[in-house]
């Protein structure tokens, strides 16, 4: 009789405080395998350090990675509580492609009906971006930025192949720039996005076959 093998876990990284708790106070259960959520802090570098210490632990070797948390919209017409499923992420460190985009686009929009998902290419920067920044990202081909997506990825492909994802809630846009998350509209619209999100990651996570070690 054959052993079905374990099912490979799950890590989910954002930067924030209020991001991680609106994923833990969004979490009901169902996840296909065993699931991490990691609270990396806030930059490039903190993403990049917490990831791979994570990534060494034996229990984490297989696990596929999705980053997510705010960002910035860089495109005109974007509004808090939008979506945005990377179809890759870049920095000047490299571009890192991302997995089952579709799937996630087909979750989020079936769970959240009411908000717009957008998909394009997700930078990275080591600062917020504000003003005129925004219009020379968006020259670029990029439709948001952050400060941790490009980093967590890139880290997480250098401990191995893996599926990995990002997916971002946006907290300001061109037309929307708020000064402080949480205090205006924008930024708790986007918690409540954000705390509604898990199903569609559990399921990205059923979905992939992972090969085993």
């Amino acid at each position: 009789m054959s052993t079905r093998p374990a099912p490979a876990p799950l890590l989910i990284a954002c930067a924030l405080g209020i991001e991680h708790l609106a994923l833990r106070t969004g979490d009901r259960g169902g996840a296909g395998g065993p699931v991490t959520f990691v609270r990396t802090g806030m930059g490039p570098r903190a993403a990049e350090r917490s990831v791979t210490r994570h990534l060494s632990e034996p229990a984490l070797a297989d696990a596929a990675v999705l980053a997510t948390g705010f960002c910035a919209g860089l495109a005109p017409g974007m509004h808090p509580g939008d979506l945005v499923v990377a179809e890759e992420t870049r920095d000047p460190h490299g571009t890192v492609p991302c997995v089952g985009t579709d799937l996630l686009v087909k979750e989020l929009v079936r769970i959240l009906p009411e908000r717009t998902v957008h998909t394009g290419p997700l930078t990275g920067s080591d600062h917020v971006v504000r003003g005129p920044e925004r219009s020379d990202l968006l020259a670029t081909g990029a439709i948001a930025v952050d400060m941790e997506s490009a980093a967590t990825l890139l880290a997480a492909g250098r401990t191995g192949a893996r599926p990995v994802a990002a997916v971002r809630v946006v907290v300001d846009a061109p037309e929307h720039e708020l000064v402080r998350i949480g205090t205006v509209r924008g930024g708790i619209s986007a918690f409540r996005v954000l705390r509604s999100v898990l199903p569609a990651f559990y399921e990205w996570h059923r979905s992939l076959l992972l090969p085993r070690r």
